[in-house]
């Protein structure tokens, strides 16, 4: 357990945050600083092949220890940390046998962390948490997956007794900004199949995502002095307030859970001569993706007919539900299924209300299942990670790697 602590707290503590905006891959400069020490730790604890391209992806070989031939298969995690919130100085705390109680995070800014609000912090009373201080993220997304990984590559190395086949591992820059499966070399990583370390509470095991897009509105209006406006002035922050009102208002993300859809206005901005916002659009189910995606459309269309012709719309797929690739391979999920109850951990099979570099990975022909990091309330200062959590991922990567070279 020491391990993979020390492993994630020297993680956390470089600056990885990525960039929309950039044109790049890595996106930022500071990502190489991560990948760089990656690749010369997977060197130092035994890996073979171990490579790093020119945009800052990382691989690295586990050979098998056994004659027979089994699949390969892997493991991946990203080195960014989210542009949502600053993920710059970051200085974890360690809340030794927790109580259950109010966790300060900062007295000075009076940011407390409470299971009165947070409610999962329950179930880790008794264990050893690693919180923020309230002023940064913790970038336990993804870098107790990294850890995790890391320590159970270790781990198989220091204990050839355990028997395994060719085990491939892949760091990715960009995950957080949508690009960490764009220039990712399924070839080159030659894995049947791969695990994306990932997910949030201890248990989670994951095959379907959201089908996702997003949508950039435009909007061109028309400035006229107030008192001679009539029949004249276009205004094109009205034309966005009315656009957004049309949309359905119980379709948000505050309003829905589980498999249940939805569109999300992230940022806005205007005046009366020119107003923009953008939007995501997020459903489990493609034909009633298509419909979102459609009703989009009909608003833009409708409005450009009322106000004549002021909107301009654009509509981007960012990626799809992987169920579709990996449920002719479920064997694969019930492999993590019974390497987790093996370990005594309840499976907790649900959709992703988000994406991963395995949705993405899973359609370039890598089927790639979703498991649980550990981490909870992930891009924001109230993040945390219990550390046994992180342990128990550990050994799930472990027995996965046993398994298959039993049973494949």
């Amino acid at each position: 357990m020491q391990q993979v602590l020390d492993r994630f707290l020297s993680y956390v503590k470089i600056d990885t945050q990525s960039d929309p905006n950039s044109e790049t891959t890595p996106s930022t400069e500071k990502q190489w600083n991560l990948a760089t020490e990656l690749a010369y730790e997977l060197e130092r604890i035994g890996l073979t092949d171990v490579t790093i391209d020119d945009n800052a992806y990382v691989m690295a070989t586990l050979p098998s220890n056994i004659d027979k031939e089994v699949p390969t298969i892997g493991f991946i995690s990203h080195i960014d940390t989210t542009p949502d919130f600053s993920g710059t100085d970051v200085n974890p705390q360690i809340i030794e046998d927790y109580d259950g109680k109010d966790i300060v995070l900062n007295k000075e800014q009076n940011i407390v962390l409470s299971p009165d609000y947070f409610e999962d912090l329950l179930q880790y009373k008794g264990q050893k948490l690693v919180t923020t201080d309230g002023t940064t993220l913790l970038g336990a997304d993804d870098k107790a997956g990294i850890a995790e990984i890391m320590t159970a590559m270790e781990y198989l190395v220091q204990h050839p007794e355990i028997k395994h086949g060719t085990i491939r591992v892949g760091f990715t820059p960009d995950e957080e900004i949508g690009r960490g499966a764009h220039k990712f070399d399924v070839e080159k990583f030659g894995a049947d199949w791969a695990y994306t370390m990932d997910g949030s509470q201890i248990g989670e095991l994951e095959y379907e995502n959201f089908n996702a897009a997003s949508a950039k509105v435009t909007i061109k209006g028309k400035s006229v002095h107030p008192g001679h406006a009539k029949g004249k002035m276009v205004n094109a922050v009205s034309i966005a307030t009315e656009f957004m009102g049309i949309l359905p208002p119980e379709e948000t993300p505050q309003h829905t859970a589980g498999r249940e859809g939805f569109f999300h206005i992230h940022q806005m901005r205007g005046e009366t001569e020119h107003a923009e916002f953008e939007m995501i659009i997020r459903d489990h189910d493609k034909e009633h993706f298509e419909k979102r995606k459609e009703l989009v459309r009909k608003i833009a269309i409708k409005l450009n007919s009322d106000h004549g012709d002021c909107i301009q719309l654009e509509i981007k797929d960012q990626y799809f539900n992987m169920r579709e690739k990996v449920e002719p391979v479920y064997h694969i999920v019930e492999l993590a299924k019974e390497a987790m109850e093996a370990l005594g951990i309840t499976p907790i099979i649900k959709p992703i209300r988000g994406g991963t570099d395995g949705s993405q990975l899973s359609y370039m022909g890598l089927p790639c299942p979703n498991i649980f990091a550990g981490g909870h309330n992930f891009h924001g200062k109230y993040e945390y990670v219990p550390v046994e959590s992180m342990q128990k991922a550990v050994e799930v990567i472990i027995k996965i790697c046993e398994l298959t070279a039993k049973k494949m």
